[in-house]
């Protein structure tokens, strides 16, 4: 005799198996919608904050008001100085939105590439994007250090150096159709190494330390002379990057099951690969441009995202994108004020997060690798 279908079975209130699983979703969903909401008002409270901390510190209701004043010419009586509107409208107002897009940017950069490369280890590291960056930061400050131009060669120079390693990935992974998602890794490997040598060549047979010492505190990564052209586009790149992997997330979550499901499914794992991996390498050229290598932020912070919100990516990217603007901001605040008035790279601040956790995410893939033989063993 058979049992009954799925669809006649019931619980106790009389609800059948779709009722049930149809439940169970919309719970999972509101939960994912709250915890989202929370994180939204959680960073934008970071930066709030922030933006008043540093040698002078500002209130946070003459933060608010003062943002307000130049956002929407709220109304009220002007109860701050001159000085504090300076220090936060025009030195730490931009370097807070840089702080959140940079953070953003390089947390979607690290879910997708997760996704992409079937690796829990994958971050934006992986494309050779940060060594890529770091040369061309390098040729500007070391060699055309006495042309002019500023922050604007050094951010110009990063972002060609960053497409350049973009496009030899490219070339390299995408030359032939086998080899999958470890062709990618190994690529991006390989550019990073041979770029990481190239800059510490030019550090080395630099003449100047200055230069030397410049090059090596960009390479860490900065906050400390971000404008507010910079922090905008940096922004809007975030922005831009958070759409088209939002619209991409059934894709991202096809690649993350394997080239054989995503096949089945119609998408054609290279090429997808490919494409969002152009994408996500052009984002994190742009804001390692202006705020410099900042490491272990893709790496860290996709994980804590997918244990709050789970692995689907419609959810998964705007919580990697909350949790790593949140991060990064608070991340620039120790940076700025634990050896004040000395500032520090702030990947430094982040290598310190992101290396012990690294060293916990492996120690807990042996465990789970240990448990799986474990069970084999005695079944």
């Amino acid at each position: 005799m058979s049992g009954p279908r799925a669809d006649e079975i019931t619980d106790s209130a009389g609800s059948s198996a779709p009722e049930i699983t149809g439940r169970v979703l919309q719970a999972h969903h509101r939960r994912s919608a709250l915890l989202l909401i929370v994180a939204a008002v959680v960073c934008v409270l970071v930066a709030l904050i922030s933006a008043g901390i540093g040698p002078a510190y500002i209130q946070l209701p003459d933060v608010v008001r003062i943002i307000g004043h130049h956002l929407i010419a709220a109304p009220g009586e002007r109860t701050w100085s001159v000085t504090a509107d300076t220090i936060v409208w025009v030195t730490r107002v931009p370097r807070v939105i840089m702080g959140m897009a940079t953070g953003a940017t390089l947390a979607m950069a690290g879910a997708a590439l997760q996704a992409m490369v079937r690796n829990p280890l994958a971050d934006p590291y992986i494309l050779g994007v940060n060594s890529g960056a770091s040369t061309g930061a390098a040729i500007a400050i070391v060699v055309f250090a006495g042309s002019g131009g500023g922050a604007l060669l050094l951010s110009g120079s990063a972002f060609l150096g960053a497409l350049g390693a973009t496009l030899l990935v490219l070339a390299i992974a995408g030359s032939r159709s086998e080899g999958g998602p470890m062709r990618l890794i190994m690529a991006g490997m390989a550019v990073g190494y041979a770029l990481s040598a190239a800059t510490n060549f030019l550090i080395f047979t630099s003449d100047s330390a200055e230069s030397s010492r410049s090059v090596m505190f960009w390479m860490l990564g900065s906050l400390a002379n971000v404008h507010w052209s910079t922090a905008m586009l940096s922004s809007a790149v975030g922005l831009v990057v958070l759409v088209l992997l939002g619209a991409q997330a059934s894709t991202l979550d096809v690649l993350a099951s394997g080239d054989e499901a995503a096949l089945t499914l119609g998408v054609t794992p290279q090429t997808a690969r490919i494409v969002l991996m152009l994408v996500v390498s052009l984002a994190v050229g742009v804001v390692v441009a202006g705020a410099g290598s900042i490491g272990f932020v893709g790496l860290v912070i996709p994980h804590l995202a997918r244990a709050l919100v789970g692995s689907r990516h419609r959810v998964l990217i705007p919580a990697s994108a909350l949790l790593g603007a949140a991060f990064l901001v608070l991340a620039d605040v120790g940076a700025r004020m634990l050896f004040a008035p000395q500032e520090m790279p702030i990947g430094v601040i982040t290598g310190l997060v992101g290396a012990p956790f690294l060293l916990a995410l492996v120690h807990q893939k042996k465990t789970t690798r240990r448990s799986a033989m474990v069970r084999r063993a005695t079944h």
